[in-house]
């Protein structure tokens, strides 16, 4: 009698857990850090738009899901998606070999290098004799903080890290960094050609986190929504659809090679 109740309450136990942890297939929960434009940003009524978010909506439309946007902070994209809080990060998360140890990714979305920013005539460049005693601000949990730390540290640069992309940029301006690291486009687009980005330029030459890419991240064991989100990725790539999508933001192929 025993044994047959226990076999009874780990059944129920079972689906319990199962129900908890159930994903919605009508439904997609995508982190998301909206403070990084032209990619991820919020629109003056307080709406959120960018590339990223354009892209993420036309897959949830092929894939007859809603999409359900989550903010977070970039730092917290991994842990909320390992928490089960949300199912997806869209957000200009790169392909890396460190990441994808811990969660899978869906097909390249787009790819870029990245390069150094700070004020005009600035001397900084990215090599290590005019790197060292300077300040370059990051965002946290991006692969810019990893490769400032793993190449710049060294040589005497301070790294700092910031919780969002906007706050390295007020620190850039008013003068607190000497140099602010990121994707070229994102600094090109959402910086540099806004007011706020007078009398700031690139300097040094891009550069290659070593990244696969950008794409979605998912968990390791969700292989069916990668499979419908790989599916929509390719026929948005086939029937031009990307292509029109890119087409509002950038004056080139952000796909890359």
């Amino acid at each position: 009698m025993k044994k047959h109740l226990f076999a009874l309450f780990a059944l129920l136990a079972l689906g319990i857990g199962q129900g908890a942890f159930a994903r919605d297939p009508s439904e997609v929960r995508l982190g998301i850090d909206p403070t990084y434009p032209p990619m991820d940003s919020k629109a003056p009524d307080g709406s959120l738009q960018g590339f990223d978010v354009d892209l993420g909506n036309e897959i949830c439309r092929r894939i007859h899901a809603k999409c359900k946007w989550v903010e977070l902070e970039f730092s917290g994209m991994i842990p909320a998606l390992q928490a089960r809080k949300i199912d997806a990060i869209l957000s200009s998360m790169a392909i890396t070999d460190k990441r994808m140890q811990t969660i899978a990714f869906s097909s390249k979305l787009f790819q870029f290098k990245s390069q150094l920013v700070a004020r005009q005539g600035s001397p900084l460049a990215a090599d290590s004799t005019a790197l060292a005693g300077k300040r370059i601000g990051v965002q946290t949990g991006t692969q810019f903080e990893t490769y400032g730390l793993a190449h710049w540290t060294s040589a005497g640069a301070q790294v700092i890290a910031y919780k969002s992309q906007d706050q390295v940029f007020e620190d850039l301006r008013n003068g607190r960094l000497d140099g602010a690291l990121l994707g070229w486009v994102e600094a090109d687009y959402g910086f540099l050609r806004t007011p706020g980005g007078k009398g700031f330029a690139f300097v040094g030459p891009q550069l290659s986190m070593g990244d696969h890419g950008t794409g979605i991240g998912l968990r390791k064991d969700d292989a069916t929504l990668k499979a419908s989100l790989d599916a929509a990725i390719a026929a948005m790539r086939q029937d031009g659809t990307y292509a029109r999508i890119a087409h509002r933001y950038f004056d080139f192929d952000p796909y890359g090679e």
